[in-house]
């Protein structure tokens, strides 16, 4: 992997210091640059993911790549911090099982093979090329790269907090007893889709949202995450 000189005199660079950069020109590059590496991710994988190659992807100079981003654990890093920057909520679709349900349809959209973001470069397989899309790419690289890893679970840690508001609404409707561990019943409901479709590599099953919902469902009832 190339590397400029001296690194340790470059200007503050890194996802923190790119944040930071915004509006004008800064954030055309940040969007070019970040979508680049989201495309070359899920067509040639992690080890042909160079600074070089995204520059050139992105049509921006090698110089601001390193300058900004430094190597490729910040580009990733950087990619996952900014599809966490987004205004994303839960659905409030009026029940818990079916709250579940658009959570747990949005997970096994972007996890099956050619889900909803294997082309547009800008999400979240193998990330070879071959039917992989952009979440599952990431979780394969943050095997490799620790601040992929460490942005992947601030990734995870801010979708769960956002989704609190579920069983919050549960409690709400007379559904569930008022103090449920919203963490918990989050996981167990989401579990499913990624040991069917990421570890176990199975066949993609349209029910598999609504089932695993109408079980965490069942369990939240029974007092389960209490």
């Amino acid at each position: 992997m190339s590397s400029p000189e001296n690194a340790s005199d470059l200007p503050e660079s890194g996802p923190e210091a790119a944040r930071r950069r915004t509006g004008g020109r800064s954030a055309r590059v940040r969007t070019q640059v970040v979508e680049a590496v989201g495309a070359l991710l899920v067509e040639s994988g992690y080890d042909a993911l160079t600074v070089d190659a995204v520059a050139e992807r992105a049509g921006v100079h090698r110089t601001t790549v390193y300058r900004r981003w430094r190597d490729v654990g910040g580009l990733l890093a950087d990619v996952l911090d900014a599809a966490a920057d987004d205004g994303w909520r839960p659905a409030d679709t009026g029940s818990l099982e079916d709250d579940l349900t658009a959570l747990n349809q949005e997970v096994y959209d972007a996890l099956r093979p050619g889900g909803a973001d294997a082309d547009d470069g800008s999400g979240s397989g193998s990330g070879s090329g071959s039917g992989g899309n952009l979440t599952t790419a990431l979780i394969a690289a943050s095997f490799r790269s620790a601040q992929a890893a460490d942005a992947l679970t601030r990734f995870w840690e801010g979708r769960y907090a956002r989704s609190a508001p579920v069983a919050d609404r549960a409690v709400a409707r007379g559904e569930l007893r008022p103090g449920p561990d919203a963490r918990a019943l989050l996981v167990t409901a989401t579990a499913p889709l990624y040991q069917e479709l990421l570890l176990l590599r199975g066949a993609p099953d349209p029910r598999l949202p609504r089932r695993a919902a109408r079980a965490a469902c069942a369990a939240a009832r029974a007092g389960v995450f209490h």
